[in-house]
């Protein structure tokens, strides 16, 4: 939503930056920029952060109410408040704008927080300092944050190619209940594809034991799983150990997301899902139940005004 006014007349932006769950990723290869070539299934959740962009005076600067969230310029908001400054023509580094983050995806889960959250930046700012960008120029200022940038700027169900920003908008996933997984450390998703790298160099198999396959949601057909899962659950198996108790649970569908660490299970019910919770609950791990949302859905909630 978008406020005009205050007390002292500042303009005020505040969007919501929405997570995701990989329901499919496939690592085909190697590229020749050092990149992998990606085939993955983006699918959006209804738990997100909240922005707020205040305009004031003073250099731009970035409140955040997790103390493990950086706020200097390794954040991709501050990265993303630079990228439309230059947009709009202006020299120097931004100023005039306090960012607020109210932070509620977890860090270095594979949940596309960092991501989402400058995703939501582009437009929050482009729509606070009234700069007009089209569609493609949008798209290729997100691209150049991250891989998966882009995909926050549709939402819903895309299928995601090369780096994973080529994307191709599919049917939206049939509404489920999703029970997130999170276990008391993160993954950085470099570590990820190095691990992926080696444990295909070894010549190990491409999947856990027990099979990569789903068993699909609701008709469904089958789906493949997350490639980086058999690298990272050798590290940690813990990892390994959730997805199988999310499919004990009856989850319908159950892997790990992108690069871990929190893996995630779909339910056709949010009862199924909480109770699901209730029998997983840890001292060593947080449960969180969320939704899928639709492209529709999506487009209505994430948007600044």
């Amino acid at each position: 939503m978008r406020d005009n006014a205050t007390a002292s007349g500042a303009a005020t932006v505040r969007v919501r930056a929405f997570a995701k769950i990989n329901l499919t990723l496939r690592v085909l290869g190697v590229r020749a920029d050092g990149y992998h070539e990606l085939r993955t299934t983006f699918q959006s959740l209804a738990l997100h952060d909240t922005l707020t962009f205040t305009a004031g005076r003073g250099p731009f600067r970035i409140a955040c109410d997790d103390d493990a969230c950086p706020i200097d310029r390794t954040n991709l908001i501050w990265r993303a408040a630079d990228e439309i400054w230059r947009a709009a023509g202006r020299r120097g580094t931004p100023k005039g704008v306090q960012a607020r983050l109210e932070k509620r995806i977890p860090l270095a889960a594979g949940l596309g927080g960092g991501s989402s959250d400058a995703a939501s930046s582009l437009r929050a700012l482009a729509a606070l300092w009234r700069v007009p960008l089209g569609d493609d120029r949008l798209r290729l200022l997100a691209s150049r944050l991250g891989a998966d940038v882009p995909f926050f700027l549709h939402g819903g169900t895309i299928l995601g190619v090369e780096r994973g920003d080529v994307l191709f908008p599919l049917t939206d996933w049939p509404s489920s209940w999703v029970l997130l997984l999170l276990p008391d450390f993160g993954v950085s998703a470099a570590d990820a594809y190095r691990w992926l790298d080696r444990y295909r160099a070894a010549g190990k198999p491409p999947f856990p034991p027990g099979g990569r396959a789903g068993s699909g949601s609701r008709g469904r057909s089958r789906v493949a799983g997350n490639d980086l899962e058999a690298p990272v659950v050798e590290r940690h198996p813990d990892i390994g150990c959730l997805v199988e108790g999310l499919r004990t649970a009856g989850a319908s569908y159950a892997a790990m997301s992108g690069s871990g660490s929190a893996v995630f299970g779909l339910f056709a019910d949010r009862t199924s899902a909480e109770s699901a919770a209730g029998r997983l609950k840890d001292p060593g791990r947080r449960a969180l139940v969320t939704r899928t949302l639709t492209r529709a859905a999506y487009q209505r909630l994430a948007g600044p005004a």
